[in-house]
C-alpha cells in the first residue's frame, strides 16, 4: 500500500483561528463544504482536503487504505504548519477521521464524523462499484449517487449546488475513485472505537440510507467521549444540503470539546 499525496485547499476563515480540517465524501470535492464557510470561518482557519483524483488532489493508480488516507491528511496538515487541529469529514472523509483519531491522536483535539460509520457498506458491493467505474467511468454513477446523496426536494431547491457536486463526481479520475472504493471495502474499525479518547460527535442525515442513525450511534457509544446529532431534511451530504444546521452542530461540539 502507498500513502497517497493529498492537496489542502484554504477555504478562508480567520488566520489566527483554530485550524479546522474538512474532509470529503467519495465523489465530491471541497465544494461540499463551501456553504458552511461563513459560519465555521468565524472561529476557524478552514482547510479542506480532496481525495486522490478528486478536486485539487493528484490522481493515483496505487492501492491505499483508509489508514493511508489518514496518514496522508496528517502529513499534509503538518506540512501546512498545523500542530493541532479540529476535524470534520463526511462519509469516506469521516472514516478517514476515525483513522486519524486512532493513528494521530496527538494531532486531533476534537472531531465530527458526518454521514459515516466505523464500517460502511458491503465489501463485495464496493469491489463491484470499482469494477463498474473502471469499465464505464464515474459518469455511470450519477443517477444512483443523486438518489443517495440528496434528500427529497434538495435537488429542486438547490439545482446549482447539486449540479456542481454531481459534476465533481463526473470529473473524478476513474482509477482513483475505484481505489477509494477498494479502500472502503477493507475499512472496519468497529472493534477499535474504544481506543478513541478525543471528543467525537457522530452526525447523520435524516434521510441517509448509506450511513443511518445506527452508524452514528455506534460511534457515539463506542468512543470514550461521544455524542450523536441528526440533521433534519438531509441525506448523505449534510454540509451541502443543510449548511446552517450542520455548522451549528459542529460549532457546538467544538465549543464543548476544548480549544485547538
Amino acid at each position: 500500500m502507498t500513502v497517497p499525496t493529498l492537496t489542502l485547499t484554504p477555504l478562508g476563515g480567520i488566520d489566527d483561528g483554530a485550524p479546522l480540517v474538512l474532509g470529503p465524501s467519495l465523489g465530491t470535492s471541497s465544494i461540499l463544504w463551501e456553504r458552511t464557510v461563513a459560519a465555521l470561518g468565524q472561529e476557524h482557519r478552514l482547510l479542506a482536503w480532496d481525495l486522490p483524483g478528486h478536486g485539487a488532489s493528484p490522481r493515483t493508480e496505487d492501492p491505499f487504505t483508509v489508514a493511508d488516507l489518514a496518514d496522508a491528511v496528517a502529513r499534509a496538515v503538518r506540512d501546512a504548519g498545523c500542530t493541532r487541529i479540529r476535524y470534520a469529514g463526511v462519509s469516506l472523509g469521516g472514516a478517514t477521521g476515525l483513522e486519524l483519531l486512532l493513528r494521530h491522536p496527538d494531532l486531533v483535539d476534537s472531531a465530527a464524523i458526518v454521514a459515516s460509520g466505523a464500517q460502511l457498506g458491503d465489501p463485495q458491493a464496493w469491489h463491484e462499484r470499482a469494477a463498474q467505474v473502471r469499465a464505464q467511468s464515474t459518469s455511470s454513477l450519477i443517477s444512483g449517487s443523486a438518489q443517495r446523496w440528496f434528500a427529497p426536494g434538495s435537488i429542486e431547491r438547490e439545482p446549482d449546488l447539486s449540479g456542481r457536486l454531481l459534476h465533481a463526481l463526473q470529473e473524478a479520475d476513474d482509477e482513483s475513485y475505484a481505489r477509494c472504493c477498494e479502500a472502503l471495502a477493507g475499512f472496519d474499525v468497529r472493534d477499535r472505537l474504544s481506543d478513541i479518547e478525543r471528543p467525537v460527535v457522530a452526525v447523520w442525515g435524516e434521510h441517509d440510507a448509506v450511513a443511518p442513525a445506527a452508524k452514528a450511534e455506534e460511534i457515539a457509544t463506542g468512543v470514550h467521549h461521544g455524542s450523536a446529532a441528526m440533521i433534519a431534511d438531509a441525506a448523505h451530504l449534510p454540509p451541502a444540503e443543510q449548511p446552517e444546521a450542520t455548522a451549528r452542530v459542529l460549532l457546538d461540539h467544538f465549543a464543548r470539546g476544548g480549544a485547538a
